[in-house]
């Protein structure tokens, strides 16, 4: 990347860092300034890491999210494939988890099955499969990731905006993990992921691990193949977050939320 681009990705990355700090959302970026490709997206995502732990008075990156994962959410993002954010610890939870709503714009539930790893995943062992990962992987948990966003409208953002910011990480609310990764996904087998709000199953909310490129599992190995064409790898103790099993679902303060993901158990975030 070019010293120029470089310099309007840390501008863009201070952008998105106001929006954050102030809580004042952003309309649009000054000229020059609006990521037009996934280079430019990611670069912005990578300058603005460090000063949004900054932020939130230290941490680290702890593993990725996989986000548009279906081909719906590729259509309405203008995507080709899925995208990749960060995963920072201090808006890692343990379920149940009590969130205080208003530090959130919005509060976007996505349910999803998520990876420890056990090892590093490098280019020069890939590309990687779903079976290879597998082998990697050393603990599986249901999981909850509430999106967030910087930007004023968060549904016409487009996907480039999504990525620049993080991928929309909020926070992400971990179940309990099991050492067995074949609880589930094992032979390609779907399992049933359902919402609940409220004590009540919400309609149109029960989802499968299917919907994540066909499982999980394939998740796990795109984002370990694609880390690997930008110049990352997956690591050792890394956690993944492999993609939403359902439709979103909105919360709204006061909200308690369960998403059950059968034999990984329940996992449960509540919106003081």
């Amino acid at each position: 990347m070019s010293q120029h681009s470089s310099d309007a990705a840390h501008r863009a990355a201070e952008c998105l860092l106001s929006a954050r700090v102030e809580r004042v959302p952003l309309e649009t970026f000054p000229p020059g300034l609006e990521p037009q490709d996934l280079e430019t997206a990611y670069a912005i995502q990578e300058a603005s890491l460090a000063d949004i732990l900054d932020s939130m008075g230290g941490g680290r990156v702890v593993g990725y999210k996989i986000g548009c994962t279906s081909a719906a959410a590729k259509e309405l993002l203008g995507l080709d494939s899925p995208f990749v954010g960060r995963l920072l610890s201090p808006k890692l939870h343990e379920s149940p988890a009590q969130l205080e709503a208003s530090t959130f714009s919005i509060r976007v539930i996505e349910p999803e099955v998520a990876y420890r790893l056990g090892r590093p995943l490098p280019a020069s062992g890939g590309p990687y499969d779903a079976s290879a990962v597998k082998e990697a992987a050393v603990g599986v948990m249901g999981s909850i990731e509430v999106v967030d966003t910087r930007y004023a409208d968060w549904v016409g953002a487009g996907g480039f905006r999504l990525i620049a910011d993080n991928g929309s990480a909020g926070a992400w609310v971990a179940g309990a993990e099991d050492a067995n990764v074949d609880v589930i996904d094992a032979e390609n087998q779907e399992v049933k992921v359902t919402l609940f709000r409220d004590g009540a199953a919400v309609d149109h909310q029960v989802g499968s691990t299917g919907a994540t490129l066909g499982s999980s599992l394939n998740s796990l190995a795109w984002l370990a193949n694609e880390l690997n064409r930008q110049g990352h790898e997956l690591g050792e103790g890394d956690l993944v977050t492999t993609g939403t099993t359902t439709q979103v679902l909105h919360a709204q303060p006061g909200d308690r939320v369960v998403a059950d993901f059968g034999p990984l158990g329940g996992v449960t975030v509540e919106f003081d």
